[in-house]
């Protein structure tokens, strides 16, 4: 599951590599499965950002558009991650203050 970025530009090769869900595919995993696939893509975006400033440094990558955009890509990802986290833990407060 690819990262949601509202903000991002989208471009010909991300949609033709983009299927189609179906509505059984997203109704089998749980929320908990769900999260837990974002946070992995969210940390692999992470690492990938890692790496291109690595070689960006070293002299391997000699193109710092890309660097950039990848930098952004993992911290709007990121950003996005938190607010999700900020709000299912809003709606953890809510439910506790419900009274029985």
């Amino acid at each position: 599951m690819t990262a949601i970025n509202p903000s991002a530009r989208v471009d010909a090769a991300w949609i033709s590599s983009q299927k189609p869900s179906q509505p059984s595919e997203t109704s089998d995993k749980s929320f908990a499965d769900i999260l837990k696939t974002s946070v992995s893509e969210v940390d692999r975006l992470q690492h990938e950002t890692d790496g291109a400033i690595q070689d960006l440094v070293s002299g391997k990558e000699k193109n710092v558009h890309d660097v950039m955009v990848a930098m952004e890509k993992a911290s709007l990802s990121l950003e996005l991650l938190v607010q999700v986290r900020n709000k299912v833990i809003a709606a953890y407060d809510e439910i506790k203050r419900m009274q029985i």
